[in-house]
């Protein structure tokens, strides 16, 4: 057995020299993967068995080498909701959530029966938690990646969603034929020339395919300003992710193909984060 204290001292020192910037918590995270135990139980525990302290240690080097924690522990939380994560997709974040407020706030009828697509759906989360605010409403959520529709589906069933959504691996612009009620994307918008400068936990970790939007950033946006009218029904909303300072050129993009804006919605940081753009009646 070894002391609990003691190796969350160690490890402190480890992520700390790492450049983390709360080592102690990551450190208490780390343990309580290890040892299966929430942070309240950690609490009461004052010593690991030998087999905890080996895993509690591999993780301790994996976040040194900078892998990102919701990889080394294998899930993370999002809006309401716990998710499944891994390699094949990007990592939910907090940023993204504006997306959820955004779509609650044009589409405030909570019993409404809705059709929602996600394009580049990843972990599933935007769609996920979508459908958790609207139990009426069922989605199908899209992405170029095999494994990440696997893994969405994986968390539909997690969060007693399987039977309101269904998962496929394709392309954006060819995977679907239908309309729907709501288009939700967080596509790729980071700079191509931006992408290796990125934290290392992003830029070594995640897919690239799922962070880089081309030269300036706006490829994906592009496409998906194409597709949109041809995939919203009549009054039909779209809520895109963007990132700082795009949501002015999006905005735009959507006017040339039909598409009045009808709503922004900042981040918890004060950035424009999501837009909601609107196919007019006719």
């Amino acid at each position: 057995m070894t002391a609990k204290d003691e190796l969350l001292r160690q490890a402190t020192g480890a992520l700390q020299q790492a450049g983390l910037e709360d080592p102690r918590r990551e450190a208490r995270l780390l343990l309580g993967w290890a040892t299966q135990r929430d942070l309240a139980g950690l609490f009461s525990l004052t010593s690991v068995s030998e087999v905890e302290a080996n895993r509690f240690q591999v993780g301790v080097e994996r976040r040194v080498a900078r892998e990102p924690l919701a990889f080394i522990v294998g899930e993370t939380g999002f809006w309401t909701l716990d998710f499944y994560t891994s390699p094949d997709t990007l990592i939910p974040r907090g940023d993204s959530e504006a997306l959820i407020e955004a779509l609650l706030a044009v589409r405030p009828d909570r019993t409404a029966s809705l059709s929602m697509l996600d394009l580049g759906t990843g972990t599933g989360c935007l769609l996920l938690s979508a459908l958790s605010e609207y139990p009426n409403s069922w989605g199908v959520g899209v992405d170029l990646a095999p494994g990440a529709a696997t893994l969405a589906r994986r968390n539909a069933v997690r969060n007693g969603l399987g039977s309101q959504s269904c998962f496929v691996a394709g392309n954006w612009d060819s995977a679907l034929d239908g309309k729907f009620d709501v288009v939700i994307s967080n596509p790729p918008y980071i700079e191509s020339a931006d992408v290796p400068e990125l934290m290392p936990e992003v830029s070594r970790y995640e897919p690239a395919r799922a962070l880089d939007g081309g030269r300036d950033g706006l490829d994906a946006y592009r496409l998906l300003c194409n597709a949109l009218p041809d995939l919203l029904a009549p009054g039909g909303h779209a809520v895109l992710e963007m990132g700082i300072g795009q949501i002015d050129a999006v905005s735009a993009l959507g006017r040339a193909r039909g598409l009045r804006e009808v709503a922004r919605q900042n981040d918890l940081g004060g950035i424009a984060r999501a837009l909601v753009l609107q196919r007019t009646e006719n």
